[in-house]
């Protein structure tokens, strides 16, 4: 991987996600694209960082602490996402270092995070994981059970040094425009039915490099994004 062509790759995708923005009738501004660097070592993130990008996408929680530890010093401040599965015993880590959370798929995670999360520090933002497609290998709620998902919801809305910002999802890949854009529907239904419920969810963390268009079609805020900027893995 070329350093600079990182930056060169993030006004491509950013040119990617405002026509998919043109296209949907929706402003640029709407989507932020989050540089999922898992994988990546720190120079990639400092790259990124110095061609303007802000937002950072960790899969893997001690690799992405040491990475937060040897960026300390960027300014501005990267903000960290963990998108990655989170485990019981990680979640002091987490709540300490992390900005964002959006692999939330059981009530025990945010309450640990809850309270862990440093009175000093702002809210962590917490998106629940959806699991879309119904893919036994893959974590999640199943959003063909509304009143267990409202449940949950509701429960890790009403946590201390929380923030529910809405759903995040994996779906299975699919080749067609179409068939992308069904699966992010049924997160975006999702997160209508629970504001419908008198929640004020504002995040849809959904679309990769491959799906990045069908994910902003279907309202897409967060779009996490990897390969089309970092290169492959």
């Amino acid at each position: 991987m070329i350093m600079g062509s990182i930056g060169s790759n993030l006004q491509e995708v950013k040119q990617r996600i405002a026509t998919a923005c043109a296209t949907a009738g929706r402003s640029a501004n709407s989507v932020t694209l989050l540089a999922v660097s898992k994988t990546f070592e720190a120079a990639a993130v400092r790259a990124a960082h110095d061609a303007g990008q802000r937002e950072f996408g960790e899969n893997y929680v001690q690799e992405a602490l040491a990475k937060i530890e040897a960026l300390a010093g960027l300014r501005p401040r990267p903000v960290w996402h963990l998108i990655g599965p989170l485990q019981a015993n990680k979640t002091r880590a987490v709540a300490e270092a992390f900005d964002w959370v959006h692999s939330v798929d059981r009530l025990k995670i945010a309450q640990r995070l809850s309270a862990q999360r440093p009175a000093a520090l702002p809210p962590l933002n917490i998106c629940l994981q959806i699991n879309v497609s119904g893919e036994a290998s893959k974590s999640g709620l199943v959003p063909a059970e509304p009143a267990e998902l409202a449940d949950v919801a509701r429960a890790v809305a009403a946590l201390p040094r929380l923030r529910l910002r809405g759903l995040m999802s994996i779906p299975e890949p699919a080749t067609h425009f179409e068939a992308q854009r069904a699966l992010h529907r049924v997160l975006a239904q999702a997160l209508a039915a629970l504001n419908a419920q008198g929640l004020q969810l504002d995040t849809l963390s959904m679309g990769m490099s491959a799906d990045l268009e069908a994910a902003v079609a279907e309202g897409a805020t967060i779009v996490r994004v990897g390969t089309a900027i970092f290169g492959r893995r």
